[in-house]
C-alpha cells in the first residue's frame, strides 16, 4: 500500500467515528482501515456523547495497536460539548493518562493542554489566521478547519499562520451544532437521561425532513449534521496547491477503505478529480454530495469545479 507523503501533497487521515456502531463493528472497521486505507493519520475515540464510551472502551488499546503496526499516526478525540462533571474528569483523565496527543474538540480541554503537542479538531472555530497563530503558540501543532470555510478563508489562514499544518474536512457529513439535549432520542419518544442508546439504530444518522418532505438535515445523537455528504474531491488539487497539510475523511457507514483509495489516487495524480468523483459515488450510493461551503454557496449545493473557477474569478475582479 502506497501513501502519497511528499511535501508538495497532502496525507489523508481519518476522524473519528461521529455515530453510535457497536464495540465490535467499529473494532473491525478500523482494522480495516489499518490493513486497506491509504491513510496516514487516525483520530479515535468519543467526541459526541460521553454515555456511548463504554461501547468503544474495551477495543481501545487493540485498535490502536493494529493502527500503529500499520504505520499510522494515532490521536484520542477529546469530547466536543462537556457538561457534567464526570466528563469534565473524562477529558482530565485523557489529557494526564495518553501516550498519544489528543485533538481538541472543546475549549474547556486547552488549558489543560497548554503547552503541550496537540491539534485542533473541526469543532472548534477557528475562523482567521489571529485564532490560528494564538492556538499555535499554545502548542496546537495541527489544526484542523471547520467545514464551513470557503476556500478564500482556508487559502488565507494558511498564509498568516506559519509553522501550523493544516487539515481540510473533505469527506463526510458536516458537523454543524451540538446540543446538551438530545434530539434523537426525543424524536423517538425517549428523553437523553433513559435514551436506550435509540441513536444505535441509525448508524450513519437518521434524516430530518422539512414539513415539504425534503431530506434537510440529519441527527446524531445530540449532534446536528448535514444530510448532504461534504465531498471536496474535486478541490484537491486546489487544496494541495494552498498548502493544506492534510486532508480528513470523516467515517461513514461505508466501505472507508475504498473511499480513502479513491481521494488517494486523484492525490497521486493516478485518477483525474472527475472520473474520482463517480467513482464516489458508487461507494456512497443514495446520499447527495455537496461542496457550497468552500465555493461560498449554501452549505448543501453542488458547485462543479468549472463554475467555481468562474465565481471566484468574478469576485477577485470586483
Amino acid at each position: 500500500m502506497t501513501i502519497s507523503t511528499s511535501p508538495s501533497k497532502p496525507v489523508l487521515s481519518l476522524g473519528p467515528v461521529y455515530y453510535l456502531w457497536d464495540g465490535p463493528k467499529w473494532r473491525d472497521f478500523y482494522f480495516r482501515i489499518a490493513d486497506e486505507a491509504p491513510i496516514a493519520h487516525v483520530t479515535i475515540g468519543e467526541a459526541v456523547c460521553s454515555k456511548r464510551l463504554h461501547f468503544i472502551e474495551p477495543f481501545v488499546g487493540e485498535v490502536i495497536e493494529r493502527l500503529e503496526n500499520a504505520g499510522k499516526q494515532v490521536s484520542l478525540a477529546s469530547l466536543a460539548l462537556v457538561t457534567l462533571e464526570r466528563e469534565s474528569q473524562l477529558v482530565r483523565g485523557l489529557v494526564r493518562d495518553s501516550a498519544h496527543p489528543i485533538e481538541v474538540n472543546d475549549l474547556s480541554a486547552l488549558h489543560l493542554l497548554a503547552g503541550k503537542p496537540h491539534s485542533i479538531g473541526p469543532l472548534v472555530n477557528v475562523y482567521n489566521g489571529a485564532t490560528a497563530r494564538l492556538l499555535g503558540s499554545r502548542g496546537a501543532t495541527s489544526i484542523c478547519l471547520p467545514p464551513e470555510l470557503p476556500m478564500t478563508s482556508v487559502r488565507g489562514i494558511i498564509e498568516e499562520s506559519p509553522g501550523v499544518d493544516f487539515e481540510v474536512f473533505a469527506f463526510g457529513r458536516v458537523p454543524l451544532a451540538i446540543s446538551a439535549r438530545c434530539a434523537h432520542a426525543r424524536s423517538k419518544g425517549l428523553i437523553k437521561d433513559n435514551c436506550q442508546f435509540i441513536c444505535g439504530e441509525d448508524p450513519d444518522g437518521l434524516t430530518v425532513e422539512t414539513l415539504d418532505n425534503q431530506p434537510f438535515l440529519a441527527l446524531n445523537g445530540v449532534q446536528t449534521m448535514s444530510h448532504t455528504c461534504q465531498a471536496l474531491i474535486q478541490e484537491l488539487p486546489e487544496l494541495a496547491a494552498a498548502g493544506v497539510s492534510r486532508v480528513r475523511l470523516s467515517p461513514q457507514d461505508c466501505d472507508m477503505a475504498a473511499v480513502a483509495r479513491i481521494f488517494d489516487d486523484v492525490i497521486a495524480g493516478r485518477c483525474s478529480p472527475r472520473e474520482a468523483q463517480a467513482d464516489l459515488g458508487g461507494v456512497y450510493p443514495n446520499r447527495p454530495f455537496s461542496n457550497g461551503f468552500h465555493h461560498r454557496q449554501t452549505g448543501a449545493a453542488w458547485i462543479s469545479t468549472d463554475a467555481g473557477a468562474r465565481a471566484r474569478a468574478r469576485a477577485r475582479a470586483r
